[in-house]
């Protein structure tokens, strides 16, 4: 034998034993369990045939187990790993069918020492050697079937455990995007009726402080009261009733009975400010916002209509030359948080915008 073939056989043989070793340190409490429910079958089984008595049942059935473990691990280990690969499964067989060779046997051996003082026992081993072949074969291949369902099942819970992950990670992006986003606007807002010391700027204040407690500690969950996300609406329009100029007509009404249902947080609040960044604000005089909210007890639906500047329509998803990253977030949350079960539409006129969302909670 050469020896880069004694270093291979070495490595290994390393490697066997250092995969022996982890199997049996972290599985060993199930891998237990399954052999001594096993065990407990076949000793079961061979007191059925009334041919030996509990003792030998029990040392017999052992052996047996013995046997079988070792062709199991030996398959799992060293055999599967290195030998089951894309254009090396005959090669894996020959290795299979040669592990079970190699211990029948042995097996055989055991027992017909084992019951030298039965001669019917030790004939019916010595004409039952192909069965007794055919079971540590067949140990083997269904330790293999079951290596690689684990395997496959391991590697689904892996892939859908990273687009958990990823999902979570960019829901917390988006979301980190609205808040500061809505904050801007109103401190802006806040900003100009200090200077001009208007007496509508402490009702804002107070207003502002109920979204931020809203927003800074209920809104951490995935999944809020309706109740709550409706009261943070009506805040919102409080706050935008104050600081928009005499002559705009904005109402939110809810219909149906609201309970005990929840939904993602901030999820509706980006349709509000585009109606007021985009619509009221835009416009030379007057307009409305009319929001209608249809309470199900699984499910809502959202229309919102708001006048706008008299400017040409546009397609729905057409990008805006300046805050365009509210709708454009609320519709990945959407499509993340509420796959099939949401319906957006959005319709654009030369003087009106309307947003229509069904939603299942």
């Amino acid at each position: 034998m050469s020896t880069a073939t004694r270093e291979s056989a070495g490595a290994q043989i390393s490697d066997f034993a250092d995969r022996l070793g982890s199997t049996l340190v972290r599985r060993p409490f199930y891998h237990g369990i399954g052999w001594l429910a096993f065990f407990g079958i076949l000793v079961a089984l061979q007191l059925q045939t009334g041919e030996i008595g509990f003792g030998l049942a029990v040392v017999n059935e052992f052996i047996t187990v013995v046997v079988f473990a070792i062709v199991v691990y030996t398959n799992l280990l060293f055999l599967f790993p290195t030998y089951l690969k894309p254009g090396r499964f005959w090669i894996y067989l020959a290795a299979l069918i040669g592990l079970s060779v190699l211990f029948t046997p042995l097996e055989l051996v055991i027992k017909y020492f084992l019951f030298s003082y039965r001669e019917s026992i030790q004939f019916d081993l010595l004409n039952n050697m192909e069965a007794y072949f055919l079971g540590n074969f067949l140990i083997g291949g269904i330790s293999s079937i079951g290596k690689i369902m684990t395997d496959w099942i391991t590697e689904n819970r892996k892939k859908q455990q990273v687009e958990n992950e990823t999902m979570q990670s960019e829901l917390r992006f988006l979301k980190s995007q609205i808040n500061p986003h809505f904050l801007f606007n109103t401190l802006n807002s806040l900003y100009a009726l200090t200077l001009k010391k208007s007496d509508k700027a402490p009702d804002i204040v107070i207003k502002l402080s109920e979204m931020m407690r809203y927003m800074l500690y209920e809104c951490n969950e995935p999944k809020v009261p309706l109740r709550k996300e409706i009261n943070y609406l009506r805040n919102y329009l409080d706050l935008e009733r104050l600081r928009q100029r005499d002559g705009i007509d904005i109402t939110l009404d809810v219909k149906g009975n609201v309970v005990d249902q929840q939904i993602a947080p901030l999820l509706l609040i980006p349709f509000l400010e585009n109606s007021f960044k985009h619509g009221i604000n835009a416009a030379i005089k007057g307009g409305f916002v009319h929001a209608t909210l249809h309470v199900e007890p699984r499910a809502i639906r959202f229309n919102l209509e708001n006048t706008k500047g008299n400017v040409l329509p546009r397609p729905p998803d057409a990008a805006r030359p300046s805050g365009g990253i509210g709708l454009v977030n609320v519709r990945r949350r959407l499509e993340l948080l509420y796959p099939n079960c949401h319906q957006l539409d959005i319709r654009e006129t030369p003087g009106t915008y309307a947003i229509h969302l069904n939603l299942q909670l």
